[in-house]
């Protein structure tokens, strides 16, 4: 019996179970799991760790020579196994040619980051004109912040969800600073309720249904990096909206993760960086998102940040 396209994950596990007829944390529906995944021949193209090879493991308890089960890439994604190819290539054109690399070959410095909007465009669901692949993830929050972040005396909060990574959490702080405004009445945190680990949706919608007409922007993450909760940003962005809010989400724990429609879902920006789940290796570029429906009306403020 095959999953239908509507079934849930736990639902899957679920049915294997039953199947099976074993306990659902069976090793058995794992391996089942395992079977079945379209995708597991991707694999292959990654390098996984080895037991020996990981600073904090005791080697007297392992197998040496086996895999690591990694758990990190919220941190730092598995490196690709071409890597060293293409790397050595440039390295190589560089040696032969210097400068004019910028200009030819497969892949031209100059437009390096052009040339993988279309496969990024998909991974975000977006159309190629609304993103840009540049900076680092906070560089490029800041920019956007720049821009959607106009606070007037009514309307001069930032939203944002309890225990967010730590940089977007400074971000806003000094975003807040830079505007003279006071952190501790313009940052406005939503937590979980008491006993709770995550963010019920009904209370999201509520904070923001009571405080919209003093929210000038919503931040959230995509998938909160602690938690791994996934938000519902279709239901964030149209609520802020409603309220005459800017919706904004952090997707750095979400792309390459879950699905994304950024523009269908009339998000207003986003950004991300790459050596997640998208494993570029650190330092790789990151990525900014604004809705074409502000192309031609958001720009960065006027404040002269250097008086």
């Amino acid at each position: 019996m095959e999953a239908s396209p509507l079934e849930l994950p736990s639902d899957t596990v679920q049915r294997i179970a039953a199947e099976l007829r074993c306990h659902p944390t069976d090793e058995r529906v794992a391996l089942r799991l395992d079977e079945e995944d379209k995708l597991r021949h991707f694999r292959e193209c990654f390098y996984i760790p080895k037991m020996q090879d990981l600073p904090p493991i005791d080697l007297s308890l392992v197998n040496k020579e086996e895999n690591a089960i990694y758990f990190l890439g919220n941190s730092l994604g598995l490196q690709p196994k071409m890597v060293k190819t293409f790397l050595e290539e440039e390295l190589d054109k560089w040696a032969k040619m210097g400068g004019y690399g910028h200009e030819v070959g497969k892949r031209p410095w100059i437009t390096g980051d052009e040339s993988i909007l279309g496969l990024m465009k998909d991974i975000v669901g977006a159309k190629e004109k609304e993103i840009a692949l540049m900076n680092a993830l906070t560089v490029n929050l800041h920019l956007l912040l720049l821009s959607f972040f106009k606070p007037t005396p009514k309307r001069h909060k930032i939203l944002l969800e309890a225990k967010a990574f730590p940089s977007d959490h400074y971000a806003i702080e000094s975003q807040l600073q830079l505007h003279g405004l006071n952190v501790e009445r313009s940052m406005l945190m939503i937590k979980p309720r008491e006993g709770e680990k995550i963010l019920r949706m009904e209370d999201i919608l509520k904070v923001i249904e009571k405080e919209g007409d003093s929210i000038a922007v919503i931040l959230f993450s995509g998938v909160h990096f602690y938690t791994g909760q996934l938000f519902d940003m279709p239901a964030i962005t149209k609520a802020g909206q409603a309220k005459g809010c800017f919706v904004g989400f952090d997707l750095a724990h979400a792309v390459g993760n879950v699905e994304l429609h950024l523009h269908d879902w009339g998000v207003d920006f986003a950004c991300w960086c790459s050596y997640k789940y998208l494993n570029s290796g650190a330092g790789g570029l990151a990525g900014a998102f604004v809705h074409e429906k502000h192309a031609h009306t958001i720009k960065p403020t006027e404040l002269d940040i250097f008086n």
